[in-house]
């Protein structure tokens, strides 16, 4: 548990927290940001979330046409870097930046985290500021001169989703390493504890800006956990360049409150689970592939200006049974989104739910099973009929060759109708566990059908690439019969 230096290991498990994004967007001031600090210290920090984290744009002045991508209406510093807004944080005033707020988190028994961008502003390069050499507390000096924002910046790499915000620097530069560095240590000396670093993963990726970050993260007198975002178009080979760098890293784009959002995770989550990158080697201890914020409770819009003021669109069933259970079984970092001020019963019982927080933590091997729909595992009754999946058996893929596959029988119901049970493997003393009906497919002698019923119409599909939503899932996959391949299933000699 502790490094060569005798640093306890960072991240040895999922990180937890709260994050104001899904609840304010950028919009948070101090007295809102504090209020849910003290919200999480109360509720939910016994159970582990330790971190809050306040979202991007804190240094965006909240004036008439302010928006995400806005462009001049930050507050810098005169080497350029941002720092907050003192109308909406009045305790940043005489260059305070976060220092008081992070004191205070700290005071709560919180970690305090914030949202970065990737390299440089526009606003910086536009005013062409320093940069500043923090070895010499002056302007960087190389080459007999003093090195400016438009020396380093690099306008035709701007951040995708915020083109008028940020943009690359040059880390080939000794100028442009020493801009990344006055930042970083300028984090440290406000007391952060955990960096969300977006638009330099994914679709974005930046991986000369993460090597350096990581190395001054790395260097620094106190533990700084380092994230990244967002996640849209990862794959394994992309995770497997970061991992040893961060402490987490998201794999998807942003994750709102609907069902759509919440299967777009499958994919990527099973590679990253085959190819064992969950809890993989990180900087200075773990990391994590990040599945996004939990949008659950109140909450705004993305991209608004306005602050939570409505619940989340996912049903009871979606967030319980299937958005909170999977990012457990998934040991993402949990960061609950909604406003802690309104943590109603029902969502403070699902994040403190201690079976779902243990396996977070401390199962193992976690991967993806192939189930008959891809995604979900569905539970049978004897007739065909639908049970809860904590109560009744389950039905799935398996090799052919395990023993748990055969024990399936085909029993003649009437001349034209039969009945295909399955008894618990090879043991033929089991009752049946569970039966379908069988019909033969059109034209296809050794193909055959299974039916939900003996009397109805509806067939199991057997498609890998058919997507359920929540509604489907919970009562299962049959669609109408038809002669499609789809529906097509066959029973070998040996009872699979």
């Amino acid at each position: 548990l502790f490094s060569s230096f005798g640093e306890t290991e960072r991240a040895q498990t999922p990180p937890r927290g709260w994050n104001s994004y899904d609840s304010f967007t950028w919009i948070i001031s101090e007295e809102e940001f504090v209020q849910n600090a003290r919200n999480v210290a109360q509720k939910l920090l016994p159970y582990g979330y330790e971190y809050v984290v306040v979202d991007y744009l804190w240094y965006r002045r909240k004036t008439e046409g302010a928006y995400a991508d806005s462009r001049g209406l930050d507050v810098i510093d005169e080497w350029g870097r941002v720092i907050p807004d003192p109308k909406r944080w009045p305790s940043s005033k005489s260059n305070k930046g976060f220092y008081q707020v992070a004191d205070e988190i700290h005071r709560m028994g919180l970690k305090f985290g914030i949202h970065v961008m990737r390299g440089i502003s526009t606003q910086a390069f536009d005013a062409n500021t320093p940069i500043l050499d923090v070895k010499t507390g002056q302007a960087y000096e190389e080459s007999g001169r003093k090195w400016y924002a438009k020396d380093v910046g690099i306008p035709d790499k701007v951040c995708r989703w915020m083109k008028n915000g940020f943009m690359s620097v040059n880390t080939t530069l000794g100028a442009g390493r020493a801009f990344l560095r006055s930042l970083y240590h300028q984090y440290h000396d406000w007391g952060i504890d955990f960096v969300k670093h977006d638009c330099v993963f994914g679709a974005d990726l930046n991986l000369a800006e993460i090597t350096f970050v990581s190395q001054v993260l790395g260097e620094l007198e106190r533990p700084i956990l380092y994230s990244l975002s967002p996640g849209s178009g990862v794959t394994s080979n992309m995770a497997k360049q970061v991992n040893g760098l961060v402490n987490m890293y998201r794999i998807t784009d942003d994750d709102w409150d609907s069902w759509t959002d919440i299967l777009g995770h499958v994919d990527i989550t099973r590679k990253l689970g085959d190819a064992n990158m969950i809890g993989a080697r990180g900087l200075k201890g773990k990391s994590w592939p990040d599945s996004d914020m939990l949008p659950l409770g109140f909450l705004t819009d993305q991209g608004s200006n306005t602050g939570p003021y409505r619940k989340s669109n996912l049903t009871v069933n979606e967030q319980r049974f299937q958005q909170m259970t999977m990012w457990s079984m998934l040991k993402s970092p949990l960061m609950f989104g909604g406003d802690m001020r309104r943590l109603d019963e029902s969502t403070f019982r699902l994040l403190s739910n201690p079976t779902l927080l243990e396996i977070n933590s401390f199962s193992s091997n976690n991967k993806w099973a192939c189930m008959l729909s891809t995604y979900f595992i569905f539970v049978f009754s004897k007739h065909g009929e639908f049970f809860n999946m904590l109560d009744d058996v389950k039905l799935g893929f398996t090799d052919c060759n395990d023993a748990e596959s055969r024990g399936w029988s085909v029993k003649a119901v009437e001349d034209d109708l039969e009945k295909v049970c399955w008894k618990g493997g090879s043991d033929t003393e089991q009752k049946e566990q569970f039966c379908l009906y069988k019909r033969m497919g059109e034209e296809r002698i050794h193909k055959l059908q299974l039916l939900e019923t003996s009397v109805t119409n509806s067939c199991l599909v057997a498609s890998p690439n058919k997507k359920l939503d929540s509604e489907h899932t919970k009562r299962g996959w049959f669609s109408p019969c038809k002669s499609d391949l789809n529906q097509m299933w066959e029973l070998t000699e040996n009872g699979t």
